[in-house]
This record gives C-alpha cells, structure tokens and sequence, in this order.
C-alpha cells in the first residue's frame, strides 16, 4: 500500500493561518510556530476588549454629559435624576450626542430636569 501522507491538508491550514495573521508584525505572520501563538493572544484579546469597549465608551458618554451639565450649573447625578422623574427615556450614547451636536436641545433638557428635581435635591 502506499503511504498515505496530509501533505495539502496541512498546507492548506497553514496556508488559512497565515491569511489570519496578516499584518502581524515581522516574522509573526509567516513563521508558522509564533503565527499559531499570536493568533491565539490576539483571539483573546479580541474576546475581552469586545466586552471592555463597551465600559469605555459608557464612561466616555457620562464624562460628556457630566461636563455639559456643570457648564450649566448641574450635577450630573442630579440631571439624570431629573431626567428620570420627568420620564425621558434617552439613553447616555444619545444624550452624549445631544450634548456635542446640538447644545440648545441638552440646555432644554437640563430645564426639564432641575424642574422635576424633589424639593430637597440641591442642584
């Protein structure tokens, strides 16, 4: 019998790895070794990062509604209590926005929030 031997199977995979590993760095991307090994850090990595980008940019959107809000004289946790009281339903990605793109909107919400704040609440 002849010797059965994977010769394209395995090239084929090495050659799909290699294809993943484009634009690593120096031999990264074409030594087989340290191309399995970088992909594996780089999967996990991507892993984490998927769900840490979505804390960062939470926190990127309360830092601008928060320096929004003190140029006009109100807390932040204040403003989204207000906000909360007065039943508005946006989110923080779009107050965020309101905030940048469209100045005069946000002041009229910071009015409707200082106006639904409780009487005890200093602003």
């Amino acid at each position: 019998m002849t010797r059965a031997r994977s010769g394209k199977t395995v090239t084929q995979g090495r050659k799909r790895l290699r294809h993943l590993t484009k634009g690593f760095r120096l031999s990264r991307h074409n030594l087989f070794r340290q191309a399995v090994v970088t992909l594996l850090r780089a999967r996990v990595y991507a892993f984490r990062d998927r769900r840490t980008k979505k804390r960062e940019f939470r926190r990127l959107w309360i830092i601008r509604i928060n320096a929004a809000c003190r140029m006009r004289g109100m807390r932040y946790s204040a403003f989204m209590a207000g906000l909360q009281r007065a039943f508005v339903q946006l989110d923080r990605k779009a107050l965020a926005d309101l905030a940048i793109h469209d100045p005069a909107t946000f002041s009229k919400l910071v009015d409707l929030a200082k106006a639904n704040l409780p009487a005890g609440l200093k602003v």
